[in-house]
Formats: structure tokens, sequence, C-alpha cells
């Protein structure tokens, strides 16, 4: 074998190589992107293995697509799952025996709506003058893509003062009390980090009792909780 030979095999042999290397890196990057959807990436389905009350909805844990809600109307049209009603009810009349009186905003959202409130945020940041990639980023701090948010279960409420009789002593009230119906500030600002949401004093999610008093006691969000008990 003459030495041009040897060379050309050794570069064929390098070529080859670097294809092999290629392909795995663009299959690698391809599965990463299997469940692209909405400019997110859905890692998997969540699962309700801890019961249907921690299922944990957030950015890497979408809703299941075969998750069902059985729901309740409120007196002002808003919906919750029926689960999260008893206890909500008895919060808000103990709240308002107190001289508190709280509003549900928001309660269960379609995925259609979702979508919406999303767009229209990501579209205020445009009109604000921020650039595509800053926009999106910013729309996701305050708001869930669709299919990630804790609304699209009926689990989560958005809780507001009535203006006209209450102030923002009703999120004061429920930061301290909550907890004793099963709910929990789901985003507080110091687990930012985590819940990958800034902070939300009106958004609360029903966890069940249980869960609510040892996440309060150890100050634990929801993530931080599912992985305390695994």
């Amino acid at each position: 074998m003459n030495k041009k030979t040897e060379k050309r095999k050794e570069r064929s042999r390098f070529r080859i190589l670097v294809l092999v290397f290629i392909a795995a890196f663009i299959m690698t990057v391809a599965g990463d992107m299997l469940h692209k959807d909405f400019g997110g990436y859905f890692i998997k389905e969540a699962t309700m293995e801890n019961g249907r009350e921690l299922i944990l909805v957030n950015s890497e844990n979408k809703v299941p697509e075969d998750f069902e809600t059985e729901l309740v109307t409120l007196t002002n049209g808003e919906k919750v799952d029926s689960l999260i009603y008893p206890r909500l009810q008895e919060m808000f009349d103990d709240m308002r025996a107190e001289g508190y009186y709280p509003q549900v905003v928001s309660g269960y959202r379609d995925s259609e709506k979702q979508e919406d409130i999303f767009e229209n945020k990501y579209a205020a940041f445009r009109g604000e003058g921020y650039s595509k990639k800053e926009a999106r980023k910013l729309t996701e701090k305050w708001v869930a893509e669709p299919g990630t948010s804790e609304h699209e279960t009926g689990l989560a409420v958005d809780i507001n003062p009535d203006r006209e009789k209450s102030g923002n002593e009703v999120y004061k009230w429920l930061e301290k009390n909550a907890h004793k119906y099963g709910f929990i500030k789901r985003y507080p600002e110091e687990k930012t980090e985590i819940t990958g949401i800034a902070d939300e004093s009106w958004h609360y999610r029903y966890v069940g009792e249980k869960a609510a008093k040892v996440m309060k006691e150890k100050n634990l969000c929801l993530e931080e909780y599912i992985e305390y008990i695994s």
C-alpha cells in the first residue's frame, strides 16, 4: 500500500467518524425537540401519582391530554374544579366573616383561552419595543404557555380583593391562612428560580390540607414538595 492510498483511507475513516458524531448530535437534539410546542419544550406529561390535587403542572410538565375536570360555576361566572370548591367556599366565607372580601377573577381556563392570554401579553411587550426574544422571555415570566398552566386543571384560582369593600389586606390574609384550607401561594417571590414564574400574590393552588401544612411549615413550593415526598 503506497502512502497516497493510506492517506486517502485515513481521511475516509476520519470523515466517517465526523459523520457519525454529527448524526448522533442531530438525533440528540431532535429528541429534545420532539415535544416542541408554542415556543416551549414539553419534557413530559404531568402525572397524578401523588394524587389529583398534587399534579405538578409547569413548563416541564404539561397537562395530560386525557385530564378531565368536573367544573363548578361560581356566582360571578368563573369556574373551578369540584374538588376545590367546598374548601374555597369555606375559606371565602371565613374571610368575609372577618371583614375581608375576596373574589375569584380567574379560575379554570381551556388551552385556547390560555393561548389568547399568552399571545396578548407577548403582543403587549412587543408593543413596548422589546425584541421577539425579549418579549417571549418576559411573557413566560408572567404567563404560562398553553398546556403548562395550572388554570387548565381547574385547581388554581387568581384571587383579588373586591375593591369596593377591601384592599391589599386580602393578600396578607391569604398568605397567612390559606394553607389551613388546603391552598398555597403557588409562586412566592423567593421561589422564582425554581417555579420559573414571577411573584404572584393572587395565584393560589389547591394541594390539600396535609400538603399545604407541610409546605407552609417548611417554606416549600410545589416543585420542592414533590421532591420532598418522593
